[in-house]
């Protein structure tokens, strides 16, 4: 009983942080390697995307409490959300109808998409309003935690006369170039309606100081990750009533934006059958002693495969499938792998990458 009482007490000093991030089934959809959006404000590019991975206004409910139920007369949201395998970036295409476009003002009176995404899933408080210690002086929690761990990017849909996004934390420098990028596609002026066309990448971070990109960390994205994503739609209709905002939220926590644990989670999925080749030889390799010259090499081909054969550039051979290798000499070598299945065989070469002293 003691146990459990101290327990009970535990979960209430951690608070909103000892929640997780809910797995509602929610998919990113691998692009090939060939097939990477462009970053130009058309949908064009996202012909191939999957239809039942697109989230939809369906899916939000208005956490405010203004607005019972979606009315696609007054909005209509749908987002789809794409990975490419070796690029740490996460693609959207938005894609909104608004009765009502609000976005004359400077400051966050605007029309946004704000999106929380948590790359490791480490979840807690990301904000320094939700700082577990309250009692550090505000902007000392600002620059050393507010958006670190995980990111808040509050995108303004349309950004006129105004940055695209704030980045909410201490590191500005996320939504520039090399690490986001976005474009806009519309029509309207403020207060018409219409429809407005978003694409655009981030980069999510394990950690983002103030500091700058020098020693961040990028959330590594890989096939059949789960990652911490949500986001909510602030829809404004009148730009002198505040009771007409809409907080239309993927999650069921209206504090999400705050709190990372709050949100929901995304599995990032392999390539879709037809972009797979049947088979394919690829492998990678690390040095695993460089005193004994040992390197370690791991098949990574595709294929229902029965045979491999390694060749390591110095003589020797293997038809182990993932070999450890010691080499004799110094040097810079040309190792290439063979695989065959019933329906033919493949071959991976790499010329001097695998190099030992």
């Amino acid at each position: 009983m003691k146990l459990l009482y101290s327990l009970a007490l535990l979960l209430c000093a951690l608070g909103p942080a000892a929640h997780a991030q809910e797995d509602l089934g929610f998919k990113v959809y691998q692009f090939p390697a060939n097939m990477i959006p462009r970053i130009d404000g058309k949908a064009d590019d996202w012909a191939s995307f999957p239809k039942e991975y697109v989230v939809g206004t369906d899916q939000l409910r208005d956490d405010s409490g203004h607005y019972p139920k979606a009315d696609s007369a007054n909005l209509a949201v749908k987002v789809r959300v794409a990975w490419v395998a070796g690029l740490n970036r996460l693609y959207f295409l938005y894609e909104a109808y608004d009765n009502y476009w609000d976005f004359s003002l400077p400051g966050l009176h605007n029309d946004t998409f704000e999106i929380v995404v948590d790359g490791d899933l480490s979840g807690g408080p990301l904000t320094a309003e939700m700082h577990p210690n309250q009692n550090l002086p505000l902007m000392e929690r600002y620059f050393a935690f507010h958006g670190v761990q995980a990111q808040n990017y509050h995108i303004f849909m349309p950004a006129v006369g105004k940055d695209w996004c704030l980045a909410w934390g201490a590191q500005p420098w996320i939504k520039q170039l090399p690490y986001s990028n976005i474009a806009y596609s519309y029509d309207f002026k403020p207060g018409q309606p219409g429809k407005l066309t978003a694409e655009f990448w981030i980069t999510p971070f394990d950690y983002a100081g103030a500091e700058g990109p020098a020693r961040a960390v990028e959330s590594v994205l890989t096939e059949g990750k789960k990652i911490g994503l949500t986001w909510a739609v602030i829809d404004y209709d009148d730009v002198r009533d505040e009771s007409k905002k809409g907080f239309w939220n993927l999650s069921k926590n209206h504090q999400m934006y705050g709190n990372s644990s709050l949100g929901t989670v995304f599995t990032l999925l392999p390539l879709a059958a037809q972009y797979q080749p049947k088979l394919a030889a690829q492998w990678s390799f690390q040095v695993t002693d460089m005193a004994r010259r040992q390197v370690t090499f791991l098949d990574e081909s595709r294929g229902a495969i029965k045979r491999w054969h390694w060749d390591f550039g110095d003589g020797s051979t293997s038809t182990e499938q993932s070999p450890v290798h010691r080499y004799k000499d110094a040097g810079k070598y040309l190792v290439v792998l063979e695989v065959e299945d019933p329906a033919g065989k493949a071959r991976m070469a790499k010329l001097w990458d695998v190099a030992v002293k």
